[in-house]
């Protein structure tokens, strides 16, 4: 049996604060200046178009992978980090739940 690190798990817990930090001052900055209509902003030209879409199939993918593997692997409480990746940013919760995904798999 190989014996698995922490290194991976930490990486991932660095990118998830990074994730949180990062998006949260400009989902606020969004919120405070899209005028309501924050769905409008994502597609308001097309390089912010590209980026959304991206974003978009990405979030699907990840929710995808989190909720088989999550289940595979027994990460608890899985389905949250779906549910906290449209509310917070995914850049924040699939780094988080890959870092807990690790910390599972060292145990």
């Amino acid at each position: 049996m190989t014996q698995r690190t922490n290194g991976p798990m930490w990486v991932y817990l660095s990118l998830a604060a990074i994730g949180l930090l990062g998006t949260a001052w400009f989902n606020v900055q969004g919120v405070l200046h899209s005028q309501g209509n924050l769905v409008a902003a994502w597609f308001a030209n097309p390089a912010t178009s590209s980026l959304s879409v991206d974003l978009l199939v990405t979030a699907s993918a990840a929710s995808v992978f989190m909720v088989l593997e999550g289940r595979r692997v027994g990460v608890r409480w899985y389905w949250l980090y779906v549910i906290a990746a449209f509310v917070t940013a995914v850049g924040f919760t699939f780094p988080l739940f890959l870092a807990m995904r690790e910390r599972q798999l060292n145990r």
